[in-house]
């Protein structure tokens, strides 16, 4: 009977290593995604507010590539300044307003005619652009000059510059409208800006070379990514302080919050080469921790969600392609919805059409319960199989 027992133990062991297993954040392929090729070093990405496209600057060919996210190819590209790289689009999605990091300005997109119609100088090396929740203004980072660029988008003229940290990189606007919070690369901090005043109303300390920020839809928290510390601070809003810190990988960039706050999903460029491969890393915002990595291409940088929250789409900055990610491949571990590797092709502007719904799939917590359970069943059978088997031997 020991001998039974023994063996039982050993069976029982191996299953419970087996679930375990089972239970951890899983690593997916970038064969598993949708990857548009032929863009230059894109860097910038946004989702415009209907779902039907995605903008992307390309730093290397001083454009715009506007995407229909229906057919996932380039619909049409839009020379704009030197060195773009970051985008915005108002909320009504009318304007795209685009940072020329390479001569200080910023260009105004009209998107039903993909043309640029005005252009705003501001200070040196404009790195990234928030626009406020009703459209009014639109905030830039001067990377070069610690400061903030005020855009009043009905002028299109600079109405305030706002000092603050060094080398100000990340910029979002809380949903309210009240605040800006300026990622400071270069002295790790957050400035926490006024919209009213147009003036630093908290400083808040974070980890090292703090680049992309995000803020979650109810206002609440901020998802800030520490490229030099490969982690990701979560600010509480309320208080201005940091209430976890989230250990992330080499070198987090670009961040965003799914439009129901469940997720952020962070780029991970890698190391400091343009031949590095990347991931994008998903946060769960209720328990920040990490639930899913993603494989994509060389060095992601941008990341945007459509409005539905269905897909993702990842500038890859060192292979000039943009990675399209299911969000299902993103919040489980199982294989996602796989859609057919396109090339951008020189069509007509289309008619905006809706982002197609992924096919819907289990999540990771119930797969993970339905694979447990059966699982069990099985290893159940199994131990009173060789329980059985045993005893015969032994009465024999």
């Amino acid at each position: 009977m020991t001998k039974i027992l023994r063996v039982a133990g050993i069976l029982l062991f191996i299953f419970f290593l087996f679930y375990a297993f089972a239970l951890l954040p899983q690593s997916v392929g970038a064969t598993n995604t949708t990857t548009i090729t032929g863009l230059s070093a894109p860097d910038g990405v946004v989702v415009t507010p209907d779902g039907a496209y995605a903008f992307v600057t390309n730093w290397g060919s001083a454009s715009v590539s506007e995407i229909s996210t229906a057919t996932n190819t380039v619909t049409t590209t839009i020379a704009v300044g030197s060195e773009p790289e970051a985008v915005a689009v108002t909320p009504n999605g009318a304007y795209a307003y685009v940072t020329n990091y390479g001569n200080a300005s910023v260009s105004v997109i009209n998107t039903a005619t993909n043309t640029v119609t005005a252009i705003v100088t501001v200070q040196n090396d404009p790195n990234s652009v928030a626009i406020t929740p009703n459209g009014a203004y639109a905030y830039v980072t001067n990377y070069i000059n610690a400061s903030v660029s005020v855009i009043n988008t009905a002028t299109n003229t600079v109405t305030a510059t706002v000092t603050v940290g060094s080398a100000p990189d990340g910029v979002a606007v809380t949903p309210n409208g009240a605040y800006a919070y300026v990622a400071n690369a270069g002295n790790d901090t957050i400035s926490v800006i006024s919209t009213t005043t147009n003036e630093v109303t908290a400083t808040v300390p974070v980890g090292s070379a703090p680049e992309g920020v995000a803020v979650t839809p109810n206002g609440a928290y901020a998802y800030v990514t520490n490229s030099g510390g490969d982690t990701v601070s979560v600010i509480n809003t309320a208080t201005n302080a940091v209430t976890a810190t989230v250990t992330i990988g080499t070198n987090p960039t670009g961040v965003t919050v799914t439009p129901d706050g469940a997720y952020a999903y962070v780029t991970k460029y890698g190391l400091a080469t343009i031949s590095s491969s990347g991931s994008v890393s998903v946060i769960s915002t209720s328990s920040n921790t990490v639930t899913a990595t993603v494989n994509v291409e060389n060095s992601p940088y941008g990341v945007a969600v459509t409005p539905s929250g269905a897909y993702a789409y990842v500038t890859n900055y060192g292979s000039g392609s943009v990675s399209v990610i299911s969000a299902n491949a993103l919040t489980t571990t199982t294989t996602p919805t796989v859609t057919p590797t396109v090339a951008p092709t020189a069509t007509p502007t289309a008619t905006p059409t809706p982002t197609p719904s992924p096919t819907k799939i289990p999540t990771g917590l119930s797969l993970m319960v339905e694979a447990g359970i059966a699982t069990a069943v099985v290893v159940i059978i199994i131990i009173v199989a060789v329980i059985m088997l045993l005893l015969r031997k032994r009465a024999k």
